[in-house]
């Protein structure tokens, strides 16, 4: 009888044990699970109040607070050139006189010479390379991949500000833009007969 006792004291022991432990690992999951929850709008606040990485405020917002520098023009030239890709792209003007601070409009024009719907995706790169730094696009065509549909012309925004920050020996920049097929894209709506 006394081997049954013990026993069942130690069960009871056991299972008293057990249960705290689940309810330790209960807390700490729920602590956790509010700790990851917490943790995005803790980041924003840390970002906004340190100014980097700032997700609450895009450039556009910046953009609007920076001042022009009218003491500086600086010349921004514009680039277009294909790679193996069908289209005709050119900007609507070569060149363009900005002071450091003021918002600039100016656009591309594209064209798909092809019988088919063709995606690309154009990346740009700057001359000098430190330019790339202090150039804030606010709306650009290159940030997403664009499709043209057979024969489909397309004019194409482009809002930039430069940063007035811009190393005063910097007095010419040239913004070049590459279009590149998108070949899964493009592979896949000629399978289809460009229905998707």
């Amino acid at each position: 009888m006394t081997d049954t006792t013990s026993s069942q004291r130690r069960r009871t022991r056991i299972a008293g044990e057990n249960r705290r432990l689940f309810l330790r690992l209960g807390v700490a999951a729920i602590v956790m699970f509010g700790f990851g929850f917490l943790l995005v709008p803790f980041y924003e606040q840390i970002c906004a109040a340190t100014g980097i990485n700032n997700l609450l405020q895009p450039d556009t917002v910046s953009a609007d607070n920076t001042q022009v520098d009218r003491s500086r023009t600086v010349l921004v030239q514009f680039d277009a050139n294909l790679h193996d890709l069908p289209w005709r792209f050119q900007p609507q003007q070569r060149s363009v006189r900005v002071h450091p601070g003021e918002l600039v409009h100016v656009a591309y024009d594209v064209a798909n010479t092809r019988a088919v719907a063709i995606t690309g995706q154009a990346v740009p790169s700057y001359g000098p390379q430190v330019a790339g730094q202090y150039f804030r696009k606010l709306d650009c065509f290159c940030f997403t991949q664009q499709t043209l549909a057979p024969g489909e012309q397309r004019m194409m925004p482009l809002v930039f500000v430069l940063d007035p920050k811009l190393p005063a020996e910097v007095t010419t920049i040239t913004l070049s833009y590459t279009f590149f097929e998108v070949q899964g894209r493009s592979a896949a709506r000629r399978e289809d007969g460009g229905k998707s």
